[in-house]
């Protein structure tokens, strides 16, 4: 009789390993299937972030800035009877391809513009970081009235000599 009562206690323990692994494997596939989808909708969501980066960088593309030379100028300044001069190479930088092919139209109005107001300036007002920095500004002020399809985003003296 002791033997029916062990007999039947490792008969009830039996079932039981049965069910607990039965019950594992459940929560594993469901973890695997959950793992899988997150995994999918992730890649997904990536895959769909890099094609509006590569829209976004199709517009870049299109919107371009160049630079566009003005050349070298040179005109007298207002000090001394207009004895002193100063001599500048300025590029331009557009903010459009086309932009650039409308400032290259307008050539001759933004030339004139840069002349008068060089010739304006005396050797005070330009000299030092801030005065060329005010003078950037004066001619991307002057330079985008003129322009309708783009617009200047920046000054850069390539050549600056005052003497």
């Amino acid at each position: 009789m002791a033997e029916d009562v062990k007999e039947e206690g490792q008969e009830e323990q039996e079932p039981k390993k049965g069910k607990k692994s039965f019950v594992k494997w459940i929560v594993i596939a469901f973890l695997v299937i959950g793992l899988g989808t997150g995994g999918f909708a992730g890649w997904k969501f990536y895959t769909g972030l890099s094609s509006g980066e590569a829209k976004q960088d199709e517009k870049k593309v299109a919107q371009k800035p160049g630079v566009w030379s003005l050349g070298s100028l040179v005109v007298n300044l207002m000090d001394n009877n207009g004895e002193r001069y100063l001599k500048t190479t300025i590029q331009l930088e557009i903010s459009s391809q086309e932009g650039l092919a409308e400032v290259e139209e307008l050539r001759p109005k933004v030339t004139d513009s840069i002349l008068v107001l060089l010739s304006s300036k005396s050797y005070k007002e330009i000299a030092g970081f801030e005065g060329k920095q005010s003078l950037r500004d004066e001619i991307a002020v002057r330079t985008n009235r003129y322009m309708t399809k783009g617009q200047v985003r920046r000054i850069y003296f390539t050549e600056f000599l005052i003497q």
